[in-house]
């Protein structure tokens, strides 16, 4: 294999995947759940390891990362997991698609929830600690979900006219758009992928949001007085998952 090439598999129904090293695809049949696979065996996997699930209606995949700095700081990985996600998607997206993040999870594109993503950690783990793994976790909805309008609070990468919809091309894109955001992060702080991501968040007229150091959201009203939301206490429970189907909420 040559430094240009990554390591490659067959996407069902589709065409052959490519992802840049450190990436390491670990294929999963469709019945499966990628993050519970990832976090189950993430200390066996290791770091790049990109579990994905081979299905066509959705891009369903978590990947392995391995800190290095104590899970209270550390967790912020999860803004540059979602910074990457909505960049690809914005990458693909139609001239002008409307597309926000509702925080710290939801992913919505036109006015319809598409999925979002999500954090896992060892339970073991503690907050001054470096933690031996995080995954990153994430399900977009690429195709329709019946008749239009049926579903009026969901939608589908498909329905809001992507021309490139395909879980193959949310995957790659998310792998080189993860890349830059961690080298962003290394290179110049965390402030960068703070910002990135909080430009991502519906506007809202006499509001600023923006993520704190903790990785907290403040909301900064117009007579500047601050409401404070926890991190941590959010990504406990997943806003978008369906917790009886394991699929983004219709």
């Amino acid at each position: 294999m040559t430094p240009e090439q990554g390591p490659r598999i067959r996407e069902r129904y589709t065409r052959t995947l490519s992802l840049p090293p450190p990436f390491t695809l670990v294929p999963l049949r469709e019945s499966d759940d990628a993050f519970h696979h990832a976090c189950a065996r993430a200390g066996e996997l290791g770091a790049g390891s990109l579990v994905m699930v081979g299905r066509f209606d959705v891009a369903e995949f978590a990947v392995v990362l391995e800190p290095d700095e104590p899970l209270a700081s550390a967790r912020r990985a999860f803004y540059a997991g979602m910074l990457a996600l909505t960049d690809t998607l914005a990458a693909l997206a139609p001239p002008e698609k409307p597309m926000v993040i509702e925080w710290p999870d939801a992913i919505y594109v036109g006015t319809g929830l598409v999925g979002g993503g999500r954090l896992g950690w060892p339970g073991s783990a503690r907050e001054r600690e470096t933690p031996d793994w995080l995954v990153f976790g994430a399900i977009i909805r690429t195709s329709a979900i019946g008749e239009p309008g049926f579903h009026p609070r969901a939608t589908a990468l498909e329905e809001e006219g992507f021309a490139v919809a395909s879980a193959g091309h949310v995957v790659e894109g998310f792998t080189r758009h993860l890349m830059v955001a961690l080298d962003r992060w290394h290179e110049s702080g965390f402030t960068l992928v703070a910002e990135g991501y909080a430009s991502r968040l519906a506007r809202e007229s006499g509001l600023i949001r923006c993520i704190d150091k903790a990785g907290d959201l403040e909301i900064r009203h117009s007579r500047r007085s601050v409401e404070r939301r926890n991190f941590l206490q959010a990504l406990r429970t997943p806003s978008w998952l369906d917790p009886v189907t394991g699929e983004p909420h219709l």
